[in-house]
């Protein structure tokens, strides 16, 4: 293995672990490079708290983001009304126990998501409305200095590491990972 290692959401690698039970496959050189290296860590954390595939779809609610949902002022329903947001929450801390584990230092998450969101997600109506935002998982990884990136800034987190790993050999300067 060469390099810091990436906590990458599953469905961006080809698992159907999204609500409606397709992936969000990202093929990407970076990508396959970091995958062949050794260098990615996949998980959902949705199916880490406990869903199912498929299952009904989930927003934050009232235009809230997953820091609210993290400080108690926001929550997390399913389409059909049922509060999940323990569940949420749960998955975010899943997700930062396994980044801390496998020492990751950067994430590359699923935009749009409650969870993996990290630029905009849904905003809880139900009708496909985006705003500004970041889900439970990418909130919580941030909030821990694990630097979150979108599926659609692979280029930015590419760059991003040569320019670690440039400094010094194979040396990364990133700030600690604290348990």
């Amino acid at each position: 293995m060469s390099g810091p290692r990436i906590l990458v959401s599953a469905c961006l690698v080809g698992r159907p672990v999204r609500y409606n039970g397709t992936a969000k496959s990202l093929v990407h050189p970076a990508l396959l490079r970091w995958l062949a290296e050794g260098r990615v860590v996949t998980l959902c954390p949705e199916l880490a708290a406990g869903f199912a595939v498929p299952r009904p779809a989930a927003e934050i609610v009232a235009g809230r983001s997953g820091r609210d949902v993290l400080a108690g002022n926001g929550c997390v329903l399913e389409s059909t009304g049922n509060d999940v947001t323990d569940l949420f929450r749960a998955g975010a801390q899943a997700a930062l126990t396994l980044a801390r584990e496998q020492a990751c230092v950067f994430a590359l998450l699923t935009d749009g998501s409650p969870s993996c969101g990290s630029n905009f997600i849904y905003d809880g109506s139900f009708r496909g409305i985006l705003h500004d935002g970041t889900g439970v998982t990418a909130a919580l990884l941030r909030d821990n200095r694990i630097e979150v990136f979108a599926d659609s800034e692979i280029d930015k987190l590419a760059a991003r590491l040569e320019a670690c790993t440039a400094n010094d050999g194979e040396r990364f300067n990133s700030p600690s990972i604290e348990k």
